[in-house]
C-alpha cells in the first residue's frame, strides 16, 4: 500500500510539474510538457497501449497550447471540450483502473495549475 502511494505521489509530481496556482490563467498553465515514460509506467501500460496512449497525449497537449492563446474568458468552454475529448479516448485505451488513476493524476494536475 506505501509502495503504491509513493508512486501516485510521484506521478503527480511528474505529471504536474512545477505547477501553482500563481499560473491561474496564465498561458504557461496550459503547456503540459507531460513525462509520458513516467505516467505509463505508472498506469502499467502493456505495449500495445503505449502507442495509443502516447498518440491521446501528443493532441491534448497541443490542444491544450492552442487554448492558452485563447482570450481568458473563451478558455474555460475550450478546455471543457478538450477534457471530455481526452477522457473519452483515454477510457478507450486505457482499463478500468489505469483509467481511475489517470483521471485522478489529471484532476491534480489540472488543480495545481489552477485551470479547474
Amino acid at each position: 500500500m506505501m509502495m503504491m502511494v509513493i508512486a501516485m505521489l510521484s506521478m503527480t509530481m511528474t505529471f504536474a510539474e512545477n505547477e501553482t496556482a500563481a499560473n491561474l490563467n496564465n498561458v504557461e498553465a496550459y503547456d503540459m510538457n507531460i513525462n509520458v515514460k513516467r505516467l505509463a509506467k505508472a498506469l502499467d501500460l502493456n505495449k500495445d497501449q503505449k502507442a495509443m496512449f502516447q498518440d491521446v497525449l501528443d493532441v491534448f497537449e497541443r490542444e491544450l497550447k492552442l487554448i492558452g492563446q485563447l482570450h481568458k474568458d473563451d478558455r474555460e468552454a475550450q478546455l471543457d471540450r478538450v477534457l471530455e475529448w481526452d477522457l473519452k479516448n483515454m477510457h478507450y485505451v486505457l482499463d478500468a483502473d489505469q483509467y481511475r488513476k489517470y483521471v485522478m493524476l489529471l484532476n491534480i494536475t489540472l488543480q495545481n495549475r489552477g485551470l479547474k
